[in-house]
């Protein structure tokens, strides 16, 4: 539902069982710019919280049905209410009671009768700490968003949590490398500006993918990308959704020079097996990983054929029961001498085309 906005010098809500005192102070902050809502007792300023949200709540303490403690106590159970600042407006002019409604969650106590412009000083002083505090709030999830577009969520929480991130051991995951074949050629004949809108969009559907199959963008160099599954967050099927993955990459390929009449095409590599990954570097930070498992994946992208997908044995024995599969026989590799590798096609009972 959508909430009654507040404008400067912002929106109070004041509970009060006394029709004067409602009108006295209504007139006076009305009068002060402020946009009023008031309610009669501590249940209507609670139904009230389902269609408007104030900066502030004055809240009288003695009042029919549930007083202002209680009703002070509900509104901080209430996940849209709770950070909302009260202030208590009472005849109760005690130290047991002042405890009362601090412990019930208030800001400030205000002792009747009301002196107008202390009340005024008070509730300015709240409702900008309360949009200070917003503020900061808002900066912290924009830093924080900046964070996650560079470190997967966990390492996030482990560099807030310690200050730094160890690097840890993965037995079993997968690796995905895809390169844009003709993309070195075509940027030789565009203006930097196309290049970019290109890279981007061709990007961006990968991202997609990724998020929706739960697998870990690493990073992207020039026009190779990088992913992998089961790191930071292991998990038992990220074989397969590799192999999803790039399934969904050479589709998209293809629908992508359909529409804008282009000639792409992507190699891709994937390989599986145990993997060092962590966050190196202080400055520019990134997130990557280490390893023989790396190297080889990146190697089958390398050493494959444009359009093609080339897996490792251990991918093709882990999925060859669900996916079809063209053997290229023993290819030679540098580094590695030669190695049996396989073309992943679709997966089985679908049409191989995609």
């Amino acid at each position: 539902m959508k909430y009654e906005q507040a404008t400067e010098p912002g929106a109070i809500l004041v509970v009060d069982d006394t029709p004067t005192n409602l009108e006295v102070i209504l007139d006076f902050f009305s009068g002060q710019g402020f946009k009023v809502f008031v309610a009669e007792d501590g249940e209507s300023a609670i139904k009230q919280m389902t269609y408007v949200r104030p900066d502030l709540i004055l809240l009288d303490v003695i009042m029919p049905g549930i007083d202002g403690f209680e009703t002070c106590r509900r509104l901080k159970s209430m996940e849209g209410t709770i950070d909302i600042p009260i202030i208590f407006m009472t005849a109760l002019n005690d130290t047991v009671n002042k405890v009362k409604g601090f412990s019930a969650g208030g800001v400030d106590y205000v002792t009747k009768p009301i002196q107008r412009e202390e009340l005024l000083a008070r509730v300015n002083t709240h409702i900008k700490l309360r949009r200070l505090q917003q503020h900061l709030e808002e900066k912290e999830r924009e830093a924080n968003q900046l964070l996650l577009n560079v470190l997967p969520q966990p390492i996030v929480d482990q560099l807030k949590r310690d200050g730094t991130v160890l690097a840890e051991s993965f037995s079993d995951v997968s690796v995905l490398f895809a390169d844009i074949v003709g993309f070195t050629e075509f940027s030789a004949q565009q203006d930097p500006k196309m290049l970019i809108e290109v890279l981007n969009s061709l990007f961006s559907s990968f991202d997609r993918f990724v998020d929706a199959l739960k697998l870990e963008k690493i990073k992207t160099i020039g026009d190779c990308y990088m992913v992998v599954g089961g790191a930071p967050i292991s998990c038992s099927d990220h074989v397969q959704k590799i192999a999803e993955l790039a399934l969904s990459m050479r589709k998209e390929i293809q629908s992508f020079n359909q529409t804008h009449q282009m000639n792409f095409a992507v190699r891709i590599g994937i390989n599986s097996g145990p993997v060092v990954a962590g966050v190196i570097g202080t400055k520019k930070f990134s997130y990557d990983l280490w390893g023989d498992t790396v190297n080889m994946a990146s190697r089958m992208e390398t050493y494959g054929l444009s359009n093609e997908i080339q897996v490792t044995e251990r991918i093709y024995q882990q999925l060859r029961e669900a996916y079809s599969f063209e053997g290229r026989g023993e290819i030679d590799i540098k580094g590695k001498g030669k190695v049996r590798t396989y073309l992943l096609k679709a997966r089985k009972n679908t049409d191989t085309s995609d």
